[in-house]
């Protein structure tokens, strides 16, 4: 079978990893947790994640009917490594919605913008409208550079989710050189005030940054090199990025240092457990608003344990 970019990825396990991620990847089971500091040892059982996914999932039906009777605003960014899980996270809060309550905002790749209603793959069609958001036109690159996501920030009953966000100027840019330092330091000028006047005009703005390890990036991206329906989501830049993870991790630091604010805090979502890191994006949401017939017992408690604030961002 041929491998996407001359099977890269592969090529970077046996040759460029560091050996105690090739000893991690090589060493582990299916459902085993490469992380040492991740607080589980094993991936969650599917019988519970199903039980408490569809507690959930009814759960966010009342959310999006109460969003829609009362004009709530919403919007939800996804930030995370390559293989975060943040497409994947993004389609569980879509999976029973009503299409005029949720839409998808999905900034693609420049390989995947004909991929842009893959979170349809396994949904019901009505319940997502996805935008997609390609590399930038030459007009659009010679705009204020949140001009292109307000027009798809969120009218009154909506839920606006973006799979990457205006972040891209805070860490991918950067980190490949498709910014420069002015326009870098500009963007972190600009987007405390221009979050915290989405805020003060009536917009609930989640930021979530979901956390990999990297030997779990590393062995999901091979999944993805040698499956052929999984192929798809690989680009050139995610394979250069797998060279550049201490730039990322820079790049990451300083975003979350110098963006997270008392109106627009981040939140951590330590996501080498998909499973574990879907039901703590969605408890997070749900746990904010008090909305019509709302069970407390049905959404439980966020776990702490990978899922809080920068304080748990873990290299």
């Amino acid at each position: 079978m041929d491998l996407p970019f001359d099977g890269a990825i592969s090529a970077y396990y046996r040759d460029d990893a560091p050996a105690d991620v090739r000893d991690a990847i090589k060493s582990a089971d299916k459902d085993d947790i490469l992380s040492d500091s991740y607080p589980y040892q094993d991936r969650m059982e599917r019988k519970l994640y199903d039980r408490e996914m569809k507690a959930l999932q009814i759960e966010l039906v009342k959310l999006h009917a109460w969003v829609r009777e009362t004009g709530t605003r919403i919007a939800i960014g996804f930030e995370g490594r390559d293989a975060a899980g943040k497409g994947g996270t993004i389609g569980r809060f879509l999976m029973n919605l009503n299409p005029r309550a949720a839409r998808v905002v999905a900034l693609s790749k420049p390989t995947e913008v004909e991929q842009s209603q893959r979170f349809r793959e396994n949904l019901n069609p009505r319940s997502a409208q996805v935008v997609a958001l390609p590399k930038p036109t030459e007009k659009e690159a010679g705009e204020w550079y949140f001009q292109r996501y307000i027009k798809h920030l969120p009218a009154a009953g909506e839920m606006v989710l973006f799979d990457r966000s205006w972040y891209n100027r805070g860490v991918v840019e950067p980190v490949f050189g498709f910014c420069t330092p002015t326009e870098n330091a500009q963007f972190f000028t600009q987007v405390q005030p221009f979050e915290q006047m989405l805020v003060e005009d009536g917009v609930h703005l989640f930021k979530f940054w979901l956390n990999v390890g990297r030997a779990e990036q590393l062995r999901r991206m091979q999944e993805r090199e040698s499956d052929p329906l999984k192929q798809w989501k690989l680009s050139g830049i995610d394979v250069k990025g797998l060279h550049l993870w201490n730039e990322y991790s820079a790049a990451i630091q300083d975003t979350l240092t110098r963006s997270h604010t008392i109106h627009a805090p981040w939140t951590i979502i330590r996501s080498d457990d998909k499973r574990r890191a879907r039901l703590a994006a969605i408890r997070t949401v749900l746990h904010r608003f008090d909305y019509t017939r709302k069970n407390a017992d049905a959404i439980g408690e966020i776990d702490t344990g990978i899922c809080g604030g920068p304080e748990i961002w873990d290299v």
